[in-house]
């Protein structure tokens, strides 16, 4: 992930989560430890489409899904995969397997947020470290595991993605029903949005 997506991350942690949609330029790059110019270049990005409205002290975001599909528009969450297998048990048992240290995303991040699936799904994306190798051996046939590079920064999040880090690789993913958890999350999005 690039300082951009760091930024986006938490501005859209900060609405959906914790409902706060009044921001600080300076609360940002102290959290993130960014200097205040990268910070400073995001939100005129932001602004100039219309997405967050610039006060003299803070910043609104008046248009938390703008800011969504923008960060979807441009990330690329197959550069980020560091390593795929194929592991021959059932999805469930994959993930309640896994390392203390990996943080799902995507369709198992899903699940753990709300519960419930769409569609039934047959791959797990996780981020993780380089120790994952040892964890899943490399196997023959079509990869059913795929090893994200956590940044350093996730661990402000916990032991999932945010809802946007979810929802950004869902919209990146090529698997026929990564739209319909798309769909599904766009619904649980204009929810959190009317609260």
């Amino acid at each position: 992930m690039k300082n951009e997506e760091f930024i986006l991350r938490e501005i859209l942690y900060q609405a959906f989560e914790k409902r706060n949609r009044v921001l600080t330029q300076s609360a940002l790059s102290k959290t993130l430890a960014l200097s205040l110019s990268v910070v400073n270049k995001i939100i005129q990005k932001l602004e100039l489409i219309g997405a967050v409205d610039v006060k003299q002290r803070n910043f609104h975001v008046t248009d938390p899904k703008k800011i969504l599909y923008y960060w979807a528009s441009k990330r690329n969450l197959h550069k980020d995969v560091i390593y795929s297998t194929r592991v021959e048990k059932p999805v469930r048992v994959i993930e309640k397997d896994a390392s203390n240290n990996s943080i799902f995303t995507a369709y198992t991040a899903y699940k753990r947020q709300w519960g419930e699936v769409p569609a039934d799904y047959s791959e797990i994306y996780m981020y993780d470290d380089e120790n994952a190798k040892e964890r899943y051996p490399p196997r023959e046939g079509v990869p059913n595991i795929y090893i994200l590079k956590k940044d350093p920064l996730m661990r402000l999040y916990g032991k999932k993605t945010t809802i946007a880090n979810t929802f950004v690789d869902l919209w990146n993913m090529k698997e026929w029903y990564a739209k319909e958890f798309v769909q599904a999350l766009e619904v649980h999005i204009n929810g959190i949005l009317e609260q």
